[in-house]
């Protein structure tokens, strides 16, 4: 893998990530369309620890918040807002361990071809469209079982093409969330289940080592990192507004073209 290869891949990444357009689609892409080589599971998990690494400094006070309320609750007892919040994201991450621990080896061997692909970027893009028009105007708080349902959804995106923010998002809408309010957690809940997937991804590597181009893997880091906290920054900012309408419209654009590219 040359530098170039590096770039654009740990670019797609980031900027994929966090949207609700399948990063696993795009990054199968480039490699189709240009003839690469698998870029490895080591490139991999660099720009997943990018990802990681650029939501942790964006929500950096949240998340010192809600740890200081998780303890104060464990501590003195004391509920708040924060510390319901915290429980929820524990709760949203829990289903995906096993599921995805168990999954992965059938999930890279039977679902990574360019038809399923294509059919969950369009089925998945419907699902949010539609739980964006017909969401309620008033936001609901979020509970324990509602977060279980999150997290249950997010299991959905071990399949490649769904997309883990855009499946997140869309049951938090149906859920009652408001939008910017679905998005936050949405992105919450990805801390634990990228530094799980990460992980994973570093046990594989420890049992089937290969030569490791570092230079590449600092610039995959580096580069996904600073595109996914650009993107978080500008998704909380304009999603009241335009909605995921957007989003919609170019999942089906993108699975139309995926579709094309089988027959």
């Amino acid at each position: 893998m040359d530098v170039l290869q590096a770039v654009v891949l740990a670019l797609v990444q980031g900027i994929t990530e966090f949207l609700p357009i399948s990063s696993s689609a795009h990054l199968i892409l480039p490699g189709k369309l240009l003839g690469w080589p698998d870029q490895g599971l080591a490139f991999d998990t660099a720009v997943h620890l990018g990802s990681l690494f650029a939501v942790l400094i964006y929500f950096r006070g949240q998340l010192r918040e809600l740890l200081l309320a998780m303890h104060r609750h464990v501590t003195t007892g004391e509920s708040s807002d924060a510390s319901r919040l915290a429980y929820n994201v524990v709760i949203a991450s829990l289903p995906i361990i096993p599921i995805g621990y168990l999954s992965r080896f059938v999930i890279e061997a039977e679902l990574r071809s360019l038809g399923v692909i294509a059919a969950t970027t369009l089925v998945f893009g419907i699902a949010l469209w539609a739980a964006d028009h017909f969401r309620k105007q008033a936001s609901r708080p979020l509970t324990p079982m509602s977060a279980f349902a999150v997290g249950i959804a997010q299991c959905f995106a071990l399949i490649p093409g769904t997309s883990r923010s855009g499946v997140t998002m869309t049951m938090a809408l149906l859920l009652g969330q408001s939008r910017t309010e679905a998005a936050r957690f949405s992105f919450l809940i990805a801390i634990p289940t990228i530094a799980g997937a990460a992980a994973l991804k570093l046990w594989d590597i420890t049992h089937h080592p290969a030569a490791i181009q570092w230079s590449e893997l600092l610039i995959g880091i580096a580069v996904a990192g600073a595109s996914a906290y650009a993107c978080i920054a500008w998704l909380l900012a304009v999603i009241e507004k335009v909605g995921y309408l957007p989003f919609v419209i170019y999942r089906m654009i993108l699975g139309i073209i995926l579709l094309l590219m089988i027959v």
